[in-house]
C-alpha cells in the first residue's frame, strides 16, 4: 500500500494495473483498443478540511461557465482530454452536446489561472439521487501544480452541495496512471471494473495520431 500526505490509506484497485496506452503489451484486434474502465463512489460527504489552493500558483478562479458555447466547450474537452485519448463528444454533433452542456442540471466549471483556462470540471446531475463527476481535468501546461487535487476537491464539495445520495467517478486505463490514488486520496471508493474493446478514435481522424 502507498499513503498519500495525509496518511490516508490509498488500495491497490483495480485487480489488474491501470496501464498507460502507450505501454500496453495486450493483444488486441487491429484498429481495437482495449478499455479498462474503473467505477468510485462516495456515499457521505467529506469531514476533512478542504483542499487549499497551491502555494505559488498564482491568482485563482473558479467559475460557472453558464450556456457555454459549443467552441469554448470544445476547446475545453479536446484540450485537456487529447493526451488522455477522450474521445465520445468529440464524437457528437454540435446540436447533441449543446443539448447535454445546457441542460439545467449539468454544471460546467471552469479554473482560471491568472486569467487563462487552466482546466475544468464538469457535474452531471441528471441522474435520480446521485452526482457524477463525468469530466475532470487540467490543460496540459498546468499538470505537475498541485491544481489537479485543488480542483477536485473543490468539485467533490460543489457535488455534495446538492445533496445526492452518492457522488460517482469513473476513469480507464487511458487516463492518467495516479487518477485512482487522487480519488481514493479524495474520498472515493472503487467499486467495479469492466473491460471492453473500443474502436481505435485515432484511427478514423476523431483523435490525431495513429496508434502504434
Amino acid at each position: 500500500m502507498a499513503e498519500s500526505d495525509d496518511r490516508q490509506r490509498v488500495t491497490k484497485f483495480p485487480i489488474r494495473s491501470m496501464r498507460s496506452h502507450r505501454a500496453g503489451k495486450r493483444r488486441v484486434p487491429e484498429g481495437k483498443l482495449e478499455m479498462v474502465v474503473t467505477c468510485l463512489e462516495m456515499t457521505e460527504p467529506p469531514t476533512r478540511p478542504s483542499t487549499p489552493q497551491p502555494r505559488r500558483a498564482g491568482k485563482l478562479a473558479l467559475m460557472r461557465a453558464e450556456k457555454p458555447t459549443v467552441s469554448f466547450y470544445r476547446y475545453l474537452y479536446n484540450t485537456v482530454g487529447e493526451p488522455w485519448l477522450w474521445y465520445e463528444r468529440r464524437r457528437m454533433s454540435d446540436e447533441e452536446l449543446l443539448a447535454a452542456i445546457h441542460d439545467a442540471a449539468v454544471g460546467v466549471y471552469v479554473l482560471y489561472v491568472g486569467g487563462v483556462p487552466a482546466g475544468f470540471v464538469e457535474l452531471d446531475g441528471r441522474s435520480s439521487d446521485e452526482v457524477e463527476i463525468a469530466y475532470f481535468g487540467l490543460i496540459p501546461e498546468f499538470l505537475g501544480r498541485g491544481l489537479g487535487p485543488y480542483l477536485l476537491d473543490w468539485a467533490v464539495h460543489e457535488a455534495w452541495s446538492k445533496t445526492p445520495e452518492r457522488v460517482w467517478v469513473h476513469t480507464c486505463n487511458f487516463d492518467h496512471p495516479k487518477a485512482i490514488a487522487v480519488y481514493q486520496r479524495a474520498g472515493f471508493v472503487p467499486y467495479k471494473q469492466e473491460t471492453k474493446l473500443i474502436d481505435d478514435p485515432r484511427l478514423d481522424g476523431t483523435l490525431p495520431g495513429r496508434r502504434k
